[in-house]
């Protein structure tokens, strides 16, 4: 399976994975079905689709079936069908957050700021849990600017630009005492019971296998590779920070990491040195999806 996987892929192969994702989308949504729901699957299903292109932007996937494949499952194996609305505004604002910030026009990405932290600013509001997200997009910007100082007004404008439209459209309606759901720093409940994680271990021991690999062979990348690399990585470390502090056992904000672990999962896999071992890592990965996905939809354990 991995060779076929491993084979170029093209633009023709993502209604594929797509058609898929929808088929799956329906399949957990078709026996809860009612108007918020419907709503609810579609913005995750958008969300994740855009998640396809993201491939073709952020350009690690060496042009080969396994990264497209490997979030696909990913998607399968996390999606609990029930999701919460925040959780799916979520992904979808990644999807953009990830086409700009590694669009390849270095102009747009300089342009992009005030939209930037407009999307910021609506994942805010939809889900404050991911506060996390503003701190990485400050750290890129920083990071990244040659005008550190004007992008930086030009995030913060986005951001005020919607958090000014929120204020006045809630105004309109008649809601004017403020939401302490808003402060998410008094909801942190950590992970005490790992039980339901257990089946993700191997794909864990992975990614900290693929990370250190990287580091080791960190001087033999191409500036551009280590780039976006390190770029994914910041990115994870910022969604690893909202599961860790407000998952407690909604499983769903795993989501948020499958974009990025399918590309550092198939980067190591490719990278792996025996084909034996990149079969059986890949077939480990698929069984421990499965094994999670049976434990938490029938509560094995």
């Amino acid at each position: 399976m991995f060779k076929l996987l491993s084979k170029e892929s093209n633009i023709f192969s993502i209604p594929v994975y797509i058609g898929f994702l929808l088929l799956v989308v329906i399949i957990f949504n078709i026996l809860n079905f009612n108007t918020y729901e419907a709503i609810v699957a579609g913005i995750t299903f958008l969300g994740i689709a855009l998640g396809y292109f993201c491939f073709h932007s952020i350009a690690l996937n060496y042009q080969t079936h396994l990264p497209l494949f490997l979030y696909t499952f990913l998607i399968f194996g996390l999606y609990p069908g029930n999701l919460d609305i925040g959780i799916a505004v979520s992904l979808l604002t990644n999807s953009f957050l990830l086409m700009l910030l590694t669009s390849a026009d270095e102009d747009i990405r300089k342009k992009s700021y005030v939209l930037v932290g407009a999307i910021v600013a609506l994942n805010f509001i939809f889900l404050p849990t991911t506060w996390p997200m503003a701190v990485f997009v400050i750290i890129h910007v920083i990071a990244t600017s040659e005008k550190i100082s004007l992008n930086l007004f030009r995030f913060i404008l986005g951001t005020v630009l919607i958090a000014f439209s929120y204020f006045a459209l809630m105004f309109f309606f008649g809601f004017t005492s403020w939401n302490i759901d808003y402060f998410p720093f008094r909801k942190m409940k950590l992970v005490t019971d790992y039980t339901d994680l257990f089946p993700l271990i191997p794909i864990v021991l992975m990614l900290i296998y693929a990370v250190y690999d990287h580091f080791k062979n960190y001087n033999k990348k191409s500036p551009v590779s280590r780039y976006k690399y390190t770029f994914l990585l910041v990115f994870s470390v910022a969604q690893l920070v909202s599961i860790i502090l407000y998952m407690n056992m909604s499983y769903e904000y795993l989501l948020l990491l499958a974009f990025p672990v399918s590309i550092i999962l198939s980067r190591m896999l490719r990278f792996l040195p025996k084909y034996w071992m990149q079969e059986v890592s890949l077939w480990l990965i698929i069984v421990s999806l499965v094994t999670f996905k049976a434990g938490t939809y029938f509560d094995l354990f």
